[in-house]
């Protein structure tokens, strides 16, 4: 099964070579252009990962490549084309290209002018009103078929990375629980914390393509119908936020790791564990675990057994005092696991609430 970021890339490549393709096609066919590059060049400019990147950034193309057809008019016209004039077209299309509000896209006007320029500004001097026709003409075949084709969605990637954080949240925790029912070492506690580190890091991987699938959805036919859609089957937006989902994911892995450190720490004592809490605490751990993995299953006897191992465990005075405060840190931690289990969970069931309703499905 193909990674919905392949597919995303082949359908943007193949989106960029129609529009290019379109837009020479109507330059030489309909505008009958002797400079028909230009209309290409900007739709290739034009096609962005995402719907209101196209528009906003078609919009800074459009002025860029104007001003740029402006510029060359100007030195072209009323200087000539010299190695000089070339030269002082390139340093004011540059400096120009540094103006804040087209700063994403202001290299257009240097390069437009070098286009202009060489290619035999002396015939196309009077056709300045052209040249910008075909710059309007590039940057509408890039906006129209980034937005009719397939308009690119950032869903996929983002939920396929909250899935995957999840169920490596899911895994250690399961791994904790048979390791600690048995027997575990500082090395393992220590992989154990490497591996939140690891997370922590694929979490700044997974904000920056939330980030992305938000912006997808602006200006986006497809969004468009999937928040109807949503709204049909009775979720609220933000409920299915994916933002809220990696707040608690963060939360859930900075209390994973305090896990796994408090279990480094204890693996250097020299006292016994008390198998009872051993045994009760390693089954709930495991139960959490497999809950984060799988958003169907209940939460709720997961408190009720963590209240019924701290009630135990308050009212046994057999356990040495100073064993309390690793004992109460570990039932602490995992009620806070538990917590966030429970969030993300109902988070991921409104995700995928629309996949699963059937008055919404199509």
């Amino acid at each position: 099964m193909q990674k919905p970021e392949f597919l995303t890339d082949v359908l943007q490549i193949l989106k960029t070579v129609i529009a290019g393709t379109g837009a020479w096609w109507f330059s030489t066919a309909v505008l009958d252009s002797e400079l028909a590059f230009l209309a290409p060049w900007t739709a290739l400019l034009t096609v962005h990962a995402t719907v209101h990147r196209s528009l906003s950034r078609g919009v800074q193309t459009t002025i860029a490549s104007s001003i740029g057809v402006g510029l060359s008019f100007v030195i072209g016209y009323f200087l000539g084309v010299s190695l000089w004039t070339f030269a002082l077209a390139l340093l004011v299309g540059v400096a120009a290209a540094r103006i804040s509000w087209i700063r994403d896209e202001g290299v257009a006007i240097a390069t437009t002018a070098i286009f202009v320029l060489g290619s035999g500004f002396g015939e196309q001097a009077p056709l300045l009103d052209d040249r910008i026709l075909e710059v309007a003409v590039g940057v509408a075949a890039g906006v129209l078929v980034n937005m009719l084709i397939v308009p690119p969605l950032g869903d996929k990637q983002a939920g396929r990375y909250v899935d995957s954080l999840n169920e490596r949240m899911g895994g250690l925790l399961v791994n904790m629980s048979h390791e600690f029912s048995d027997s575990w070492d500082t090395d393992r506690a220590e992989a154990w914390f490497k591996e939140t580190e690891s997370m922590s890091q694929e979490l700044n991987s997974a904000w920056t393509v939330v980030r992305f699938a938000r912006e997808s959805r602006r200006a986006n036919p497809r969004g468009h119908h999937v928040r109807s859609k949503l709204h049909q089957s009775g979720w609220k937006s933000e409920e299915a936020s994916y933002e809220e989902i990696l707040e608690r994911t963060d939360e859930g892995i900075s209390h994973l790791r305090h896990l796994a450190r408090s279990l480094r720490e204890a693996s250097y004592s020299d006292g016994e564990w008390d198998d009872r809490f051993r045994e009760r605490w390693a089954r709930i751990v495991g139960d959490v675990g497999r809950s984060i993995a799988d958003p169907d299953k209940q939460v709720a006897p997961l408190h009720e057994d963590l209240t019924s191992l701290s009630t135990a465990m308050a009212a046994d005075n057999r356990l040495p005092k100073e064993a309390w405060p690793t004992y109460g840190s570990l039932v602490a931690s995992l009620r806070h696991m538990v917590l966030v289990v429970d969030d993300v969970a109902s988070a991921r069931k409104a995700r995928e609430g629309l996949a699963e309703n059937p008055k919404v499905s199509h």
